[in-house]
């Protein structure tokens, strides 16, 4: 190493870092001191000391908080992966300790979480009850996008065609297909199956426009040249059927996820007829090999058997 950059490294404090990384995902310097336990003032003096160690600006300060200079973008992306490699050093350590301990961060869509999740994290809970596992709900894309940048260990998402896209090994977790909820008695609801075709004759009840299912349903409409009669969008499944129940339009659900909601509306399902109703779950992590020993743990029992692609 040059002197110049063992100098560079001297000036660089790991806390600092840290403290860096959560100012830049709270998007405020006071809701990161709240959350690490630490007066504001301390972190904004750690901070400008960051900001003069680097020698130039890494934050834009506003009232209603702050936003990352392109320099601070930077540094946002390398303070993850130096944290990140010292959470792999200390999972790999922790192997030699009495037990394996640590947690793991897992950014999972709603699907996964709904329909899959509590049974295979309670039942790795039960065997590693040492292990804290942070899960945390989003989007398929935003799940891509923490796990790329460090924020999680693994993802767990709805759209693996666009895992390699992001430079990130996915592993085959579950598949789930799509059906057509509709209030008994509904014109559809006899039916065997449904064309998406039928659906869009309808008032539809959807989630958030940025969900795979949105995606996908947007996506076959165009295809069909017809419009989507998306009249109101909700966050939650249980608020989807909610809204059905009360005659508001008709959704597409996962078939688990319903079966698993039922009691909440006089409700039907019907299964959709369509090749994109039936979907891959894909596990995603940036280096499965590379994972801290505690995510290669969690990795191997909900995907015991995939091989990285």
């Amino acid at each position: 190493m040059k002197s110049s950059e063992r100098s560079f490294a001297r000036r660089i404090d790991l806390t600092s870092l840290q403290l860096f990384v959560a100012v830049c995902e709270l998007g405020s310097i006071g809701r990161a001191a709240q959350q690490e336990f630490i007066a504001a003032s301390a972190v904004s003096k750690r901070l400008s000391d960051l900001e003069a160690a680097v020698g130039t600006a890494l934050l834009y300060r506003h009232s209603r908080g702050v936003t990352l200079t392109p320099a601070g973008e930077s540094l946002l992306h390398h303070a993850r992966n130096v944290l990140f490699g010292l959470e792999r050093m200390q999972g790999e350590l922790s192997e030699y300790a009495g037990g394996v301990r640590g947690h793991v961060r897992v950014h999972a869509n709603i699907s996964a979480i709904v329909q899959f999740l509590p049974e295979d994290l309670g039942a790795f809970a039960r065997t590693h009850s040492q292990i804290k596992i942070d899960l945390q709900e989003h989007l398929s894309p935003a799940v891509l996008h923490a796990v790329r940048e460090g924020a999680a260990d693994l993802g767990i998402c709805h759209i693996p065609a666009a895992v390699a896209e992001h430079g990130l090994q996915g592993r085959t977790y579950r598949v789930d297909e799509l059906v057509v909820v509709v209030p008994q008695g509904h014109s559809l609801a006899g039916r065997e199956t449904l064309g998406f075709g039928d659906v869009l004759q309808c008032d539809i009840v959807g989630l958030h426009a940025g969900s795979s299912i949105s995606l996908a349903m947007r996506a076959a409409a165009a295809q069909a040249g017809l419009p989507l009669r998306q009249r109101i969008q909700v966050t939650g499944l249980d608020a989807m059927c909610r809204m059905i129940d009360n005659g508001l339009g008709v959704g597409l659900v996962p078939g688990r996820a319903f079966a698993l909601l039922q009691g909440v509306g006089r409700l039907a399902a019907v299964p959709l007829d369509e090749p994109w109703a039936r979907r891959e779950l894909a596990l995603v992590a940036r280096d499965f090999a590379a994972l801290p020993v505690t995510a290669r743990l969690l990795a191997e029992h909900l995907a015991p058997a995939a091989a990285a692609s």
